[in-house]
């Protein structure tokens, strides 16, 4: 199976509720527009909106950090590229970058750990075999990309001073 390296499947446009008191996007909206990325993938590998159904099954997110490089204005379009960074059985780690489609500035990245659960138990659960396999194409596909340089970092990167 080819996977595309990087995922770049996901397009979205500044809604205008989304717009803050700072005549921005509000932060929460880059999450929102990083989660339809994480949709776009886990369609690609046979968990779209039909997979909870079938399978009884679905993702939490773990853990996540967003950074904000660009504002986004009203009606500004972008685009989401992503990167399978790891995947076990039960995990998966993704990279997500955020790019404005009028000059292809970074605006917003997010890093993000799922858990794949069996929602009658609300418990992790490994992967179906078929999603098991995308998820390895795609970790195989996207090793060759270069790891990007703000993944694992932490929050005061480089640290600020105080107590």
């Amino acid at each position: 199976m080819t996977f595309p390296a990087p995922f770049a499947e996901y397009t979205g446009e500044v809604r205008p509720e989304w717009i803050d008191s700072n005549d921005h996007m509000n932060l929460a909206y880059y999450t929102v527009m990083f989660d339809f990325a994480t949709d776009a993938l886990y369609a690609a590998c046979g968990m779209g909106p039909g997979y909870r159904d079938a399978t009884g099954c679905g993702t939490f997110a773990a853990e996540t950090h967003n950074t904000y490089v660009q504002e986004l204005r009203l009606g500004e379009r972008v685009l989401v590229k992503t990167l399978v960074l790891a995947a076990d059985a039960k995990r998966l780690h993704l990279a997500h970058e955020m790019f404005r489609l009028t000059d292809g500035a970074r605006a917003a990245t997010q890093e993000l750990l799922y858990l794949h659960v069996d929602l009658t138990c609300r418990r992790v659960a490994p992967w179906p075999e078929p999603v098991r396999i995308c998820l390895e194409a795609a970790l195989a596909a996207h090793a060759a990309l270069p790891k990007p340089g703000w993944v694992g970092r932490r929050i005061g990167d480089p640290p600020l001073s105080g107590r």
